[in-house]
């Protein structure tokens, strides 16, 4: 008798309302909120975290992140994450995301529990600062001892299939401790394997696409942003990729249960 299967979550990672939308929609599970996408997600609006939870009946997520860059913030930056996770707390969104390092790449403990407390009952997820740690195996085992309910990781990869032996064994051996979630890279021509494979159940992704602007005058001259940034288009979760994804991820062989 095969055992109880588990549930397959989709979160899509959010940087406007509209992708909100787009995953509620189309049945993602929850939205990592997030702001400025060139620089991996950062903290968004009061504004944006209120109107997401105010419009949505899907779990909100908020990244919890001051500044992009490196994981190692100063006393005014962790002051700032504290406060913006009270703004959370009061407008009552499911949860954070955050993650915190040492300058010597270990996992910054004393301050990952003081946030974890802060934000109690909320959900909090551990983001992807655990895959540019120095011991990747020990860290999850730290991350796990300061409280957290959810790590999200490409297996200390640049893409999540490329890190998919250090998922695999960080699956086999914790998780039944905390919840993994596979991040980085996951589409529609890869979430089968990534799940067959690793046996994780929880995947995040932006499932993006270009949408063009709808200005028709174009300066040609100047530009707002730097890294040749196209500031006539639009990223936007795509409606069909997270269809093709839960189809993928429907269950229609064996191969498809957790046990």
């Amino acid at each position: 008798m095969a055992e109880k299967r588990k549930q397959n979550k989709i979160e899509i990672c959010a940087y406007s309302i509209d992708s909100c939308l787009v995953a509620e929609r189309t049945g993602a599970d929850r939205v990592e909120l997030c702001d400025n996408q060139q620089e991996g997600g950062t903290t968004p609006s009061y504004a944006t975290i209120v109107y997401a939870k105010e419009h949505l009946n899907i779990d909100t997520m908020v990244m919890i992140r001051p500044r992009g860059g490196d994981f190692l913030y100063n006393d005014i930056e962790f002051s700032l994450m504290k406060e913006d996770i009270l703004l959370c707390k009061k407008i009552g969104v499911k949860g954070v995301v955050f993650g915190l390092l040492n300058s010597d790449g270990t996992i910054d403990k004393e301050r990952t529990k003081t946030l974890i407390e802060i934000a109690k009952p909320l959900d909090v997820c551990f983001h992807r600062a655990i895959d540019v740690s120095k011991d990747y195996y020990q860290s999850v085992q730290d991350i796990i001892s300061c409280g957290a309910r959810r790590i999200l990781t490409s297996g200390a990869a640049n893409k999540a299939i490329e890190g998919i032996e250090n998922i695999k064994k960080i699956q086999q051996d914790f998780g039944s401790q905390i919840e993994i979630m596979i991040g980085s890279g996951v589409n529609s021509s890869n979430i089968k394997m990534l799940k067959e494979y690793t046996n994780v159940n929880n995947f995040h992704l932006s499932a993006k696409t270009k949408i063009d602007s709808k200005m028709q005058f174009r300066h040609p001259k100047v530009s707002m942003g730097g890294n040749n940034l196209d500031e006539y288009s639009i990223n936007i979760a795509s409606e069909e990729e997270i269809k093709k994804i839960k189809e993928r991820l429907s269950y229609k062989n064996l191969h498809d249960f957790c046990f």
